[in-house]
């Protein structure tokens, strides 16, 4: 059953909004039916009476509930769909490939159906996204010391003029002197907690918010200016790395993380972020035992500082770090997430929250 979560009129004001905030989080059993069914299921929504929420689908089935198949409660909540899924790996597979509207048809894809899923999960159409990738292909090109003209090619910018115009408004520079540039690549990681930007290089990780967190589009836009660098979608090592810990973390089968992590704070905030790592799962501290642990004992302000500005969620693990008088105080993802997350730890670890 929920722990700690919002109250039941909370809960059904979210399910009146079909709000996506809590979805594959809580689970609304229908008494009524028999059915259970997401936060977000288009069906009419049931009188508040009439509902009682669970913390898992496993507890809906408990007791005694069986699984809608209008939403497909079983199903993970931010999976893409099937002609999403199918595009991705294709631009993946060669994304210096240019798309037309009849590639799509050929496929049988409507061409609108493409460009609503990419603009629903990317806040991009598919033809923006696939030139942003052909746009990054082009930029990995020049930095391994392949001339201009090859990497236009291999955009499929038969004019120089369009492919210098398109690559300087997309990195800022010309191409000729991109080679001083710096790229990032960015994913959409689905979590049971919903979807999380993670942003990389080859080998640390730059970035990893949930996609909720508020003020996302600016937290990027001072951290790409800051490196001077510009962010597109890709992959990279750094990227599977961790959304093969991601999965494994969610799964319960391993709680810590070995992916590295990019220094871009200051010398303080990186010796927070630092003894951040060092908490174990399912335990906690407060800021003042993080101050002194780092031999900062009356810095108990900078340290809740830096701990606000982490931007690498879980793994630099904030939601472990807790009141002096134990209750749960800020988190960027929102409270509920940080609860789950410690009980989440709790359950596997079999510690206790303080």
């Amino acid at each position: 059953m929920l722990n700690q979560l919002p109250s039941h009129d909370t809960l059904y004001q979210h399910i009146l909004r079909r709000d996506p905030e809590l979805d594959g989080v809580i689970y609304v059993g229908v008494k009524t039916t028999g059915i259970f069914c997401r936060p977000v299921c288009p069906a009419r929504t049931p009188l508040s009476k009439n509902i009682t929420f669970y913390g898992s689908s496993d507890d809906a089935i408990e007791a005694g509930f069986r699984p809608c198949k209008r939403c497909r409660p079983l199903d993970a909540p931010d999976a893409p769909g099937v002609v999403l899924e199918k595009l991705l790996r294709l631009v993946e597979e060669d994304p210096s490939r240019r798309w037309s509207e009849d590639d799509l048809r050929d496929m049988g894809i409507e061409p609108a159906t493409a460009r609503r899923q990419f603009q629903k999960r990317f806040d991009m159409s598919f033809s923006a996204y696939a030139r942003a990738r052909r746009l990054g292909h082009a930029f990995n090109t020049i930095k391994k010391g392949d001339a201009v003209i090859s990497a236009q090619l291999d955009a499929g910018f038969e004019s120089g003029s369009g492919f210098r115009e398109a690559f300087s408004r997309q990195f800022g520079e010309a191409p000729q002197k991109s080679r001083k540039a710096q790229a990032f690549a960015m994913d959409w990681i689905d979590t049971p907690l919903g979807p999380m930007l993670a942003i990389a290089d080859d080998k640390k990780l730059h970035m990893l918010e949930f996609v909720e967190r508020k003020k996302l589009e600016g937290h990027v836009e001072r951290y790409r200016k800051a490196f001077n660098a510009t962010v597109l979608p890709g992959e990279t090592p750094a990227l599977k790395l961790i959304k093969q810990e991601l999965k494994d973390y969610f799964a319960g089968k391993k709680l810590t993380f070995t992916s590295k992590i990019a220094d871009a704070g200051t010398e303080f905030q990186n010796e927070v972020w630092g003894e951040l790592r060092q908490v174990p799962p399912g335990i906690t501290r407060s800021y003042q035992e993080m101050a002194e642990r780092i031999g900062r004992p009356t810095a108990v302000r900078a340290v809740a500082n830096a701990n606000r500005l982490n931007r690498c969620a879980i793994i630099l693990p904030c939601h472990r770090v807790i009141g002096a008088d134990g209750t749960l105080t800020g988190y960027a993802g929102g409270l509920w997430r940080k609860q789950w997350l410690l009980d989440h730890e709790r359950r596997h670890t079999g510690q206790t929250l303080l």
